[in-house]
Formats: structure tokens, C-alpha cells, sequence
């Protein structure tokens, strides 16, 4: 299916000729709109986004989507945008979701946006975020960061060809800093590349706030912080505003219709996640050592977040333990609560060496920190078999032994 879905998306989806025409001419008003109304350097207009907007106005009903980390998650830009929304459009029944999960980052952001956005139901606008999540709790590197923006963007264009995308670039400290020293930060760069290459539409908020701060009209202390408070999140949907209130300036045709923007035949990365799916742990074969079930959270040490109550994960504290898990794709990992007792897994693909993965992160010492971790990604497509284990740890005694495993990734 995947192999249909990217061949229908080397299409340009269009409805009909006519249909096409139609936007054609549509698109032609808004670019004269764009050459007469100044947007804010920060505020990336690359086109489309009239798909939304037609169900909106036309259809009176609306699906709204935001996936990211605990920004998102969190009460803050998400519902201001969802209100702005509703006050734009005040006859439209809206449904809103909210996918964002603390700490997950554009690589988690990949493997679950079918299960907790895309399987949804028709997505009419999808907001994302995580140039924060990929700098500082992944670390990804600059292919690290494409690998999963663009799962994300492309996964999105093949599976819900309508769906109009807008991606903000939130900002911790040391991302203000090398803004303010003239520098991109990495992962803002690297999902600029991407969105450019799908002609996605982005708000490039960490500059704003870089901007306002030399200008003297904010301070890092309003503006919140990597968690913005309502004053920080405020100068979010005035840019998202902005760009929206761009692209909707003109009056729609009265026969306008939905299309779909040309997807490029080739992908930055063909290792990019844009097949990315979950695989459920029930489905691995696995030794005594192993269980599927909802462990005892209260009675385990380390800080635990509701987010995951009542789900049951794929778990032992037994080293040298396997469990088999089948797959088809090139790329295999799991998506995990990494606790203070997180070990070293051992990981076997088609009966190769075994190759060590640590679980444990930097804020796994008081949290069972959720993260995906790869066990590889540029595997030869096609059925695998992968045999996993706990390694024994240096002290044999006392050493972290612990795995936690809420779903197997796959791409």
C-alpha cells in the first residue's frame, strides 16, 4: 500500500481540469495579493492553504490537528489558535486535536501521526512544531531532523493529499543565543530545507522573539521561556494570525475547489520516515522473561506522566532475555519509557551481529522519559526479522537492566 500511496503522490491530485483552472486562477490572486500586503520576515508564505479555508467557509465543518512536544501538548499557542479559528470562522463546527506528547520528537512525530492524527479522519489543517524537541532532548543531527520532518510532511501529502500544514519554530535559550549571534539553529535549518521542498508555510517564531528582544518590545523573562507563557504564546498565533489572515485575504471564487499541491517525485532523504507506522509489541514472540502488560507505575521509581496510564508496554529486567519481533520496511526501532532503571539493548537484525542500544537518557534520573530509538534505518526494504535483548549490565548487581517498550517503528 505504502508503494500505491508514494505513486499516487508523484500525482498532482487535482480534482479535474476544471477544477485546476480554478485554482489556478485563485493562486494568481493571491500572489497579487502577496506583492502588495508586507508580511514579517519571520512569517513564511509559500502558497496553498486555500483547502482549509474552502471547508471552513464552504462546508461549515472543520478538522484541526496539532502535533508536537509538551508545547503543544501543553495550554498554550494550541488553544489560542483554536480560538482565533473559531472567531475567523464562527459558524464552523470545528473539531480540534490535540497530538502533542511532552518530550517526543519529530522522529516519534513520524511514527505516530497515523495512529493519533491521520486515522483521525479527514485532517482539513495540521500545526506542528518540534525544532525545540529535535535540539535539545533528541539531539538530532542535521539528517536526524529531515528524516523526521519530512516523514512528517510527506506522510502527510501522500496519505491526506488536502491537508493544508503549517510548521512554527518555537525556541529554547541556546537556540536564542545563536540567533542572536547570526546563526540557524540546526534543527530549525534542517526543517526549513524540507518545508522549502514541499512548499509548506512556517513561522520562524525563535527569530521573532530574537527580533522583539533587540528591539526592546519584549524580554526572554515575558516571553516564558521553552514553555511560553500566555504572553510568549500570544506572539505564536499573532504570526500564525498573520499568515493565515495572508493567505484568506482575497474573496474565494464562488466555484473554488479543493487541490492538491504537486508532491516532488523524490524525497530529500529516501530514508526519510514517510512510511513510518507503529508495529504493536503483542505481536513479537517472546521468551518468559518478557511481559505485555500495565506495569505496577506506582511502585516503580522515577516520575511517571499520565499521558501513558493504563497502556501496557513490552517490558523485562531480565538480561539476555530475546524476543523476536518480524517486520517488513528498512527501518526498525521502538518508541520507549526510559526509566532511572533504563539498560543497554542488544539487537540482532536477520541474524547479523548483535548492535548495542542505550536507552537510558539525560532525563531518565527522575522520569520514564518517553523516546524513540532506532536500531537501524537503512536496511535493504523488505521482510526482517529482529531479535532483541537486554544487555547484562558492567555491575551485574545493581547495573540498569530495564526495558519498557510501548511500540515497535517501523519505515
Amino acid at each position: 500500500m505504502a508503494k500505491v500511496a508514494d505513486t499516487v503522490g508523484r500525482q498532482m491530485f487535482f480534482l479535474n481540469k476544471r477544477l485546476a483552472a480554478v485554482l489556478f486562477f485563485a493562486g494568481l490572486i493571491s500572489l497579487g495579493q502577496a506583492a502588495t500586503a508586507e508580511l514579517s520576515r519571520n512569517v513564511q508564505y509559500r502558497g496553498g492553504l486555500q483547502n482549509a479555508r474552502i471547508q471552513f467557509e464552504q462546508e461549515k465543518t472543520g478538522r484541526v490537528a496539532f502535533i508536537g512536544g509538551s508545547i503543544t501538548q501543553m495550554n498554550g499557542y494550541r488553544p489560542m489558535v483554536s480560538e482565533w479559528l473559531q472567531q475567523r470562522f464562527p459558524d464552523t463546527k470545528f473539531e480540534f486535536i490535540n497530538a502533542g506528547i511532552a518530550s517526543t520528537c519529530s522522529h516519534t512525530g513520524a511514527f505516530r501521526l497515523d495512529d493519533h492524527v491521520l486515522s483521525r479522519g479527514r485532517i482539513d489543517l495540521l500545526f506542528a512544531e518540534f525544532a525545540v524537541n529535535d535540539d535539545q532532548d533528541a539531539r538530532h543531527t542535521r539528517r536526524g531532523c529531515i528524516i523526521g520532518m519530512e516523514g512528517i510532511i510527506r506522510q502527510v501529502k501522500n496519505k491526506q493529499p488536502l491537508c493544508d500544514i503549517v510548521v512554527t519554530h518555537f525556541v529554547n535559550p541556546a537556540m536564542l543565543k545563536q540567533i542572536q549571534g547570526g546563526k540557524t539553529p540546526l534543527s530549525i535549518e534542517a526543517h526549513e530545507d524540507v518545508l522549502k521542498h514541499y512548499r509548506v508555510s512556517s513561522l520562524y517564531l525563535a527569530r521573532e522573539v530574537a527580533d522583539r528582544i533587540q528591539a526592546g518590545s519584549l524580554t526572554w523573562a515575558k516571553f516564558g521561556g521553552t514553555h511560553p507563557k500566555p504572553a510568549g504564546n500570544a506572539v505564536a498565533r499573532e504570526l500564525i494570525a498573520a499568515l493565515l489572515g495572508h493567505a484568506w485575504a482575497s474573496p474565494l471564487p464562488e466555484n473554488a475547489g479543493k487541490g492538491a499541491q504537486l508532491l516532488p517525485i523524490k524525497p530529500i532523504d529516501p530514508a526519510s520516515f514517510f512510511n513510518g507506522r507503529f508495529l504493536s509489541p503483542g505481536l513479537a514472540k517472546r521468551s518468559d522473561g518478557w511481559k505485555w502488560h500495565v506495569p505496577d507505575w506506582k511502585n516503580i521509581p522515577g516520575s511517571f506522566r499520565s499521558t501513558f496510564a493504563g497502556m501496557k508496554l513490552l517490558c523485562t529486567d531480565l538480561p539476555g532475555s530475546e524476543v523476536t519481533i518480524e517486520f517488513e520496511g528498512h527501518a526498525i526501532g521502538a518508541y520507549v519509557l526510559a526509566g532511572p532503571d533504563a539498560g543497554v539493548l542488544e539487537i540482532s537484525i536477520d541474524g547479523d551481529d548483535y548492535k548495542r542500544v542505550n536507552l537510558y537518557h539525560q532525563y531518565s534520573r527522575g522520569l520514564h522519559y518517553p523516546r524513540t530509538v532506532m536500531f537501524a534505518t537503512d536496511l535493504k526494504p523488505g521482510k526482517h526479522t529482529a531479535q532483541i535483548r537486554v544487555a547484562l549490565p558492567k555491575r551485574s548487581t545493581t547495573g540498569n537492566r530495564t526495558a519498557r517498550i510501548l511500540q515497535f517503528t517501523v519505515n
